[in-house]
């Protein structure tokens, strides 16, 4: 019983990884392993990029898509590419790098992420940890 108690409490606590939001004055840092409905439904996520997503991004994917998810499976022309670029994210990711044999930390726009097509090559092996959007570019947002 203790064991499948703490296995339970373990699984809980590794499905909580990569979910977190933080502030500074400038920025807002989200954990990419949030689904946008987890987002939507947290009150420390600013209300204006919870209607962001609402209006634009739950037009294309389901209300269950992590943005980790989302990230790799964007075309150029869609709607979410263009909101993502908009808001100038950062998406802070780890890299495989088969090399040297060690991933390495890296953060790219979304625009800069796809102007590498080896980076998106290895999408299997990329752990996105976080969004980093600009407070400035939420508050110029039209919705």
């Amino acid at each position: 019983m203790i064991l499948d108690l703490k296995e339970e409490l373990a699984d809980r606590m590794e499905n909580q990884d990569f979910k977190y939001v933080m502030q500074d004055v400038s920025k807002v840092y989200i954990g990419a392993k949030f689904t946008y409905q987890e987002m939507l439904d947290r009150d420390d996520i600013p209300f204006k990029f919870k209607a962001i997503l609402s209006h634009y991004m739950l037009k294309e994917v389901s209300a269950d898509t992590t943005p980790e998810n989302h990230l790799f499976y964007l075309t150029q022309d869609s709607l979410s590419y263009m909101v993502y670029r908009q808001l100038g994210v950062q998406f802070k990711m780890n890299v495989w790098q088969p090399e040297k044999g060690h991933y390495k930390s890296f953060s790219f726009t979304v625009g800069e992420l796809y102007d590498r097509p080896e980076v998106l090559a290895q999408k299997d092996t990329i752990v996105v940890e976080e969004l980093m959007i600009p407070k400035l570019k939420i508050i110029m947002f039209t919705v």
